[in-house]
């Protein structure tokens, strides 16, 4: 695994077609921590909600930017580092296979159909849950590279169908075993992306059957 992460870092390091976009939603993920980090700390409630993070009252009082500005948030550095290393690796399939605007509208939309099922969840459950993290954008982008896969005869570049499927089965399953993970989030951005490639595919034909 460690070689094959090797030479996908050489390769892309090399590539003239590099994904800036993804580089770029990487890089404002990182400057916002660390302006948050330094203007009250990221694992401080008050403060996350100060910048942005979905709290359920206030969102259900009408700020619903919220859903949206909590996608570019995150506890933590482990919170942090482990979304944006898998960002790296499969942002950069995407954004390739997809142009820049379309993975853009991907990552956003897919993020916040993960916002919105994780509020309609707390909402309804009667909680005040304060969320933040980029994985409902994350695993949009999952989604859609599950069914680009499936589009493409199982397989995306090096990628297998079956390989992506059990990264996303195994991520999912994680979130709504582990205490403090939001499974919602990761459930909605999967689904939300799926959706959104289906569209794609519908809306441009050459997304179906290409060899890559």
């Amino acid at each position: 695994m460690a070689s094959s992460n090797e030479d996908f870092i050489e390769r892309m390091l090399h590539r003239k077609d590099k994904s800036i976009l993804n580089f770029i939603i990487i890089g404002v993920n990182i400057v916002i921590f660390i302006l948050t980090e330094f203007t009250g700390g990221t694992d401080n409630s008050v403060n996350m909600i100060r910048w942005g993070a979905a709290y359920t009252p206030l969102v259900a009082s009408g700020e619903y930017y919220r859903l949206f500005t909590s996608m570019f948030l995150h506890f933590g550095f482990r919170h942090l580092l482990s979304n944006m290393v898998l960002l790296f690796f499969i942002g950069d399939y995407m954004e390739r296979y997809l142009g820049r605007i379309r993975y853009l509208i991907l990552y956003l939309a897919g993020g916040l159909a993960g916002s919105f099922l994780s509020y309609s969840v707390v909402a309804a459950r009667g909680e005040a849950v304060v969320s933040a993290g980029a994985s409902g954008a994350i695993f949009a982008v999952l989604g859609a590279l599950a069914v680009m896969a499936l589009l493409n005869h199982g397989r995306l570049e090096d990628l297998t169908l079956v390989r992506i499927l059990i990264m996303a089965g195994l991520s999912i399953w994680v979130g709504f075993s582990s205490p403090g993970v939001d499974g919602f989030a990761h459930l909605g951005g999967f689904l939300g992306g799926c959706i959104i490639a289906l569209l794609y595919a519908a809306l441009f034909p050459r997304f179906r059957y290409r060899r890559t």
